[in-house]
């Protein structure tokens, strides 16, 4: 955004931006639908790579095995006996997103914020993801004093372990925040990818674009199904867009790619207009559906947001801008007030 109003202020200068991605944002690809900017297609890769084929695994019904269903894991073994690489795709690092007491159901919450703490067994730590809150791993319930703490769902680090142990002649590595954070350790992982013919791949988002690992034949995405009911109405739209990127890693040499959407919703009108249509079509699909809910980028939205331990302080806040600001706004324009207490799970809407 920055870049395109600079050009804007400086049109004396002539000078052009350009915006290049496989999975546009929505306003991107609105403007370019009403030529404001110009759309120049791509429609196959460079050299002699094709777009890799999606396919749907359909996981009701059926048992995983440490999260994977029995044809990721034949596909995978596959792979891996033809001296090629599988990334696995699942974004979400650490060990386990939950952290639940068997006896009363209590579970490991951060104090700051209504989000639940994250396992990170390694480091022997709960961590938020929100707030970046930070305490030593609990062993037993401060509810009702029970040892019998188990964790629920599945991180980049649990599948990194689980793989350890169906895979063991395999080199397997992990790639998230938490695996890159000492200096150089991403160039270091890069190329420990770049030696070996045969290897797995964990990752969170950080793998999703931008690189180029050319014996990735087989990309495994573990819950392509988050987002589809995202309370954010731009959930669908970065949940089709990660899709698309960690689908892309497969298949860029000489070698065709192949991807696994693990899913509980193989029928659902955005995967399979996803799978069989690609990004195109499902964004302009998507921005139809915007534009009949009057949402953005077809309508503005501004969100002024007041957090405070005190809901009255937030609310009396709250209500004196909606006092000042409604003299100068037209009939057009919503008001709605939302109010969320750091101590409170529920909110309210006025």
């Amino acid at each position: 955004m920055l870049a395109i109003w600079r050009s804007s202020e400086t049109q004396s200068l002539d000078i052009p931006v350009l915006l290049a991605s496989a999975t546009p944002s929505y306003e991107s690809l609105t403007n370019a639908l009403q030529k404001k900017f110009s759309w120049i297609k791509l429609r196959q890769r460079a050299g002699n790579a094709h777009i890799p084929e999606m396919e749907r695994v359909d996981l009701r019904g059926k048992s995983l095995i440490h999260g994977f269903s029995e044809q990721a894991l034949a596909s995978m073994k596959l792979c891996l006996e033809r001296k090629e690489q599988v990334l696995i795709f699942l974004n979400r690092r650490g060990y386990a997103p939950t952290l639940m007491c068997h006896q009363c159901g209590w579970i490991a919450a951060c104090d700051h914020c209504d989000v639940n703490l994250t396992v990170h067994k390694r480091a022997n730590k709960l961590h938020c993801h929100h707030c970046d809150t930070q305490k030593a791993l609990l062993h037993t319930c401060p509810e009702c004093q029970s040892e019998e703490l188990f964790t629920v769902g599945e991180g980049t680090e649990q599948i990194e372990t689980q793989l350890h142990t169906l895979f063991k002649d395999t080199p397997i590595l992990r790639i998230d925040r938490d695996s890159t954070q000492r200096k150089s350790a991403m160039a270091k992982l890069t190329q420990k990818i770049h030696e070996h013919d045969q290897a797995i791949l964990i990752g969170t988002q950080m793998l999703a674009k931008g690189h180029h690992f050319p014996n990735v034949t087989l990309v495994i995405i573990m819950d392509a199904d988050a987002g589809l009911f995202s309370s954010d109405f731009r959930g669908m739209e970065r949940t089709a867009q990660l899709i698309t990127q960690v689908a892309g890693r497969a298949g860029r040499a000489k070698k065709p790619g192949h991807v696994l959407l693990q899913t509980y919703h193989p029928d659902h009108a955005a995967i399979e207009c996803l799978c069989n249509l690609g990004y195109e079509h499902f964004a302009i699909d998507g921005l139809a559906e915007r534009k009949s809910l009057s949402l953005p980028p077809f309508y503005h939205q501004v969100i002024i947001r007041a957090e405070s331990a005190n809901e009255q302080e937030a609310m009396q806040l709250l209500a004196a801008m909606r006092n000042d600001l409604e003299p100068y706004l037209s009939k057009d324009v919503y008001l709605v007030v939302l109010v969320c207490c750091h101590h409170c799970p529920q909110s309210r809407t006025t």
